[in-house]
């Protein structure tokens, strides 16, 4: 299977929908942890460390060291799979973190911190994998890197007046607004299955799976 298989809108837009949706299952539904925002769970891990309050520190710190292996990993199996050819790596990445994220969905509140390791296990190795679109970076698990490019794509058209940067500006934007409304689905989505609602991640990013092979003819 050749080429690159992750370059198309309406692939990342799925991504963003399930990677807004982790977000908010894993905060409303495992302990107010983030799995995706690593800056915030860093914050709320400082702020608990400096106060002495080491149990909170660490249950912020975890996820962060998780969300470290799953990039270490992602790339491991990009180094051992990018020749194979009947699934491109990147197609296993995302069936990875489906199975992986299908297992979350049966682990009870007690066990809330193995479930925020493997959700930001899986946020790591999709954010790894999954990094640009028509040669510009971009993220289908967090926003500021989205919003950044997409602000200044547009503040080069209120320059130079190149509406192709205009329309690829208003992408990164519609990306934005996409992962807000995942992150909206998730959170009522979650208040109503509780732990089983990230099935719909797993759901979508299954989805993704049978796309990229589309995009791989």
């Amino acid at each position: 299977m050749k080429g690159q298989m992750s370059e198309s809108a309406p692939l990342i837009a799925l991504l963003c929908i399930s990677g807004g949706f982790m977000d908010a299952y894993t905060y409303n539904c495992r302990d107010k942890v983030f799995s995706n925002a690593q800056t915030g769970n860093m914050v709320l891990m400082g702020q608990n460390f400096a106060t002495l309050n080491f149990s909170a520190g660490f249950r912020y710190l975890i996820p962060v060291l998780a969300f470290a292996a799953g990039i270490f990993c992602s790339e491991l199996l990009r180094k051992k799979y990018q020749n194979y050819e009947r699934l491109h790596w990147r197609q296993i990445v995302v069936l990875l973190e489906a199975l992986l994220l299908f297992f979350v969905g049966f682990l009870p509140q007690s066990y809330n911190m193995p479930a925020v390791v493997l959700a930001s296990f899986v946020c790591a190795m999709q954010v790894q994998a999954f990094r640009k679109l028509n040669g510009y970076t971009y993220a289908t698990t967090m926003c500021i890197g989205n919003l950044r490019i997409a602000t200044d794509l547009l503040s080069n058209y209120a320059v130079h007046r190149d509406k192709k940067l205009l329309k690829k500006s208003l992408i990164y934007y519609g990306f934005i607004l996409i992962f807000i409304i995942g992150a909206a689905l998730g959170g009522v989505i979650t208040l109503r299955f509780h732990e089983k609602a990230i099935w719909c991640s797993s759901v979508i990013l299954l989805i993704t799976f049978v796309i990229m092979f589309a995009e791989g003819e």
